[in-house]
């Protein structure tokens, strides 16, 4: 039997809406997405299947769908709601409107209760994970499509820069192609690290992967930059410490009291390392 016949059956016998389901499902296996209570923002959301997926994982957390189609929550007899011995379950809450238009994406934000500024810096967002199985309608011609996917891609990246609380997790579908390097240094430029990931559920003639950024990262200094810092006390390790807008640099070889022009060499969410310019 054919992989894709396998998990359409396979979804229309446990309740899913989609087969995509199953893909979500190996992202949060391979990736680990999801926890107990979290926010999960899920763009391009119709028909439901992710949304199922992760209404059971979060458990009473809030799962928001954002889709230019309506979409509805699971009904009591579907996957995504949970039986009477458990309670009331997820929040649902959905958005219905185009991820491209800043009135869409002006909803989300009053949807999610916070988000960045509107130079798209980091803020304190409330999102804990932005997911994206979103794609172009399909032309045949290989390159066009590959491109308007990493176009889809980049959307709903913004968006997760723009809610994502600190530490949050993205997860995006795209079509492997010429622009997928460009793609994944920026995404990995502001989280800890990216994965790419195939989930087995894909269709065997398709080119999707999913880009996954784990831990986005919302200090005010990035890898590479170099800056001036005073140092301010000395760490457990003999590092000199400084502070960035309230963020924490460690300072190879850095004497409290003392200044120094430093190249930031490491960037983590709660602290980041960094090496004098000689």
């Amino acid at each position: 039997m054919p992989r894709r016949d396998h998990y359409y059956n396979k979804a229309k016998q446990e309740g899913y809406r989609s087969r995509s389901a199953y893909k979500l499902q190996q992202l949060d296996e391979t990736a680990g997405l999801f926890a107990e209570e979290k926010t999960v923002l899920d763009l391009g959301a119709a028909p439901g299947g992710w949304l199922q997926v992760a209404a059971e994982r979060v458990g009473f957390g809030t799962v928001i769908g954002v889709d230019r189609q309506r979409i509805d929550p699971p009904e009591p007899d579907e996957k995504g709601t949970p039986g009477e011995e458990n309670g009331e379950g997820p929040t649902f809450e959905t958005v219905r409107g185009d991820i491209t238009e800043e009135r869409t994406r002006e909803e989300i934000r009053e949807a999610v209760g916070g988000g960045g500024n509107e130079n798209g810096e980091a803020s304190n967002g409330t999102v804990d994970v932005v997911l994206s199985d979103m794609a172009p309608n399909i032309t045949g011609t290989y390159d066009l499509d590959h491109a308007r996917s990493v176009h889809l891609a980049r959307q709903a990246f913004e968006i997760g820069l723009d809610v994502l609380a600190s530490e949050g997790d993205l997860a995006v579908k795209v079509f492997d192609g010429t622009d997928l390097e460009d793609l994944r240094e920026d995404i990995d430029r502001e989280f800890e690290y990216v994965r790419t990931i195939h989930p087995d559920a894909s269709r065997d003639s398709s080119s999707e992967l999913y880009l996954v950024g784990k831990g986005r990262l919302t200090a005010p200094v990035r890898a590479e930059e170099e800056i001036d810092v005073e140092i301010v006390d000395q760490g457990k390790e003999g590092d000199g410490i400084a502070k960035v807008e309230g963020f924490t640099l460690f300072v190879a070889d850095g004497e409290p009291g003392e200044s120094y022009r430093v190249r930031i060499e490491d960037v983590k969410p709660r602290f980041g390392f960094a090496t004098p310019i000689e």
